[in-house]
């Protein structure tokens, strides 16, 4: 099942030509190509789908996504599921063990 999961966008720079920023989901932080949603910036709320954001959302319908994802248990699952990736410079991502 494909799964967009919201995110609030806690930092960002530009890696080779691309828009990237730091991105938090509960309690993990990841990168994410922001170049889809060029209104988003630190503090906002981003729909991320396989590592891209695709859209902002508000803080409220981000946590209402949460809320049911942690009652239906997926949101667990898609953290523990999540490929380890490149991390950017300077930014801390968790890595997925081996």
């Amino acid at each position: 099942m494909c799964l967009a999961v919201p995110g609030k966008i806690i930092e960002e720079q530009n890696v080779r030509n691309n828009r990237l920023g730091l991105v938090q989901f509960g309690g993990t932080k990841r990168p994410v190509f922001l170049d889809l949603v060029p209104e988003a910036k630190p503090g906002d709320y981003v729909l991320v789908h396989v590592g891209f954001a695709i859209s902002k959302v508000d803080e409220e319908e981000a946590k209402r996504t949460y809320e049911l994802l942690e009652k239906t248990g997926q949101l667990e699952k898609e953290e523990v599921n999540l490929e380890a990736e490149e991390a950017l410079p300077g930014m801390t991502v968790r890595q997925k063990p081996r």
